[in-house]
C-alpha cells in the first residue's frame, strides 16, 4: 500500500541520513517508476524537503538548522483504519450544523485526505457511506450560535433576547453561559440567570439576540450543574423529582429494553414479557410526548399525576378524532 511505503521511504531517510536510489527500490520492491511517482507525491503533496545530494549520491532530507533538526510528516503515521475513523468522526461532527468545529478541522481534513490518496480502501466518498438524518432539528442562526459559544469559552456573561414558546412573548435575560448540549438534534445553553438567580436551559434557536458582555461569567460547578440537569428526565430536569414507572407490553418490549431513557433508569422483564422501566424524571411535559408514541402499548403505573396527564391526553385525543367515527 501506498502509505506503508511512504512511511517506510521517510523512516529510510531519518535512519540512513542519505540513501541511493538502489537501496529505496530493493528496500521498497518496487519499480522505478513508482519510486519517482512516490517520491514527487511527498515532496509536491506532504512537502517533504528530500533533495539529492551530488557528492554523496544519494537522497536525503534537507534540515533548516534554524527552526530544528528533526522533520516529521503531520498524520502521516497514522494507519488506513485511523484516518478513515477520523473522517468518521469529522462527517458526523459536520452533521451538527451549526459546528463550532469545523473551521479548525478543515485544514485537517484536508491533509488527511491528501494522504488517503492513492489508498485502494479510500477510493468511495465518504459522504456517500455515511449518512446523518435528523429528526425535529430546529434550526439555529450561525451567528446566535458564535456568540454563545464565544461567549461560553471566554468565560463572559451574555445579554440574550429569548422567545419563551409557551407564554408566547419575548425576554431579555442577563446570563452566565455553562455548557452546550446537543440533544435529540437540538443544542441546548445551560446558563445561571442573573433574572432568575438559578439555573436555566434555553433552547438556542429561540434565542433571537445575543450579545457577549465584558462581564465576566459566573461559574457553577461541574457537579452542581450535574445535580441540576441530570437529575430529571431529558431536558426539562431539576432538583424536585419522582419516579416514573411504566410497563410496556411484552410486544413492545423488546424494543424498549434495549432503549436509555434516563442514566438512572431500572428495567426488568416481568413473568408475562412486558417489562418495567423505572427512572427519576422532573418536568413530566416531554417524558408524555414519549410516553404517548407508545399508544396502548404502554400503561403508566405511578406516580398519580403522570398517569392522569397522559390519560387527559389520551382522551383529549380520542375526542378530536371521535367525529370520524360517528
Amino acid at each position: 500500500m501506498r502509505q506503508e511505503r511512504l512511511q517506510r521511504m521517510v523512516q529510510l531517510l531519518k535512519t540512513q541520513r542519505v540513501v541511493p536510489r538502489r537501496a529505496f527500490l530493493q528496500r521498497l520492491e518496487v519499480s522505478p517508476a513508482t519510486f519517482k511517482r512516490d517520491l514527487q507525491y511527498l515532496r509536491d503533496r506532504l512537502g517533504a524537503p528530500i533533495v539529492w545530494d551530488r557528492e554523496r549520491r544519494g537522497y536525503r532530507i534537507e534540515l533548516d538548522l534554524g527552526v530544528g533538526n528533526s522533520f516529521e510528516l503531520p498524520g502521516l503515521w497514522f494507519s488506513s483504519q485511523e484516518i478513515h475513523a477520523l473522517l468518521t468522526v469529522h462527517q458526523l461532527l459536520e452533521s451538527l450544523q451549526p459546528s463550532l468545529l469545523t473551521p479548525h478541522i478543515d485544514p485537517l481534513k484536508k491533509r488527511i485526505e491528501t494522504l488517503l490518496e492513492g489508498d485502494p480502501s479510500a477510493s468511495g466518498d465518504l459522504r456517500k457511506c455515511i449518512r446523518v438524518l435528523h429528526m425535529n432539528a430546529r434550526a439555529v442562526q450561525p451567528q446566535h450560535f458564535e456568540t454563545v459559544s464565544s461567549a461560553l469559552l471566554a468565560g463572559r456573561r451574555l445579554r440574550v433576547t429569548h422567545y419563551n414558546r409557551a407564554r408566547g412573548r419575548e425576554l431579555e435575560r442577563e446570563v452566565s453561559p455553562q455548557r452546550l448540549v446537543y440533544y435529540r438534534d437540538n443544542w441546548y445553553l445551560d446558563a445561571w440567570c442573573h433574572l432568575r438567580a438559578g439555573l436555566r436551559s434555553f433552547a438556542l434557536e429561540a434565542i433571537h439576540d445575543a450579545v457577549a458582555l465584558k462581564t465576566a461569567r459566573r461559574k457553577v460547578s461541574e457537579r452542581c450543574l450535574d445535580d441540576f440537569f441530570a437529575a430529571g428526565y431529558g431536558i426539562f430536569s431539576g432538583r424536585r423529582t419522582q419516579i416514573a414507572r411504566l410497563r410496556f407490553s411484552a410486544a413492545r418490549a423488546r424494543w424498549v429494553a434495549a432503549e436509555t431513557w434516563h442514566p438512572q433508569q431500572q428495567g426488568r422483564f416481568e413473568e408475562d414479557g412486558s417489562y418495567l422501566l423505572e427512572f427519576p424524571y422532573s418536568d413530566d411535559r416531554e417524558l408524555s410526548m414519549d410516553i404517548l408514541r407508545h399508544g396502548s402499548e404502554v400503561e403508566v403505573l405511578s406516580p398519580r399525576a403522570l398517569r392522569e396527564r397522559v390519560a387527559h391526553q389520551a382522551q383529549a385525543l380520542v375526542a378530536l378524532y371521535r367525529q370520524d367515527f360517528n
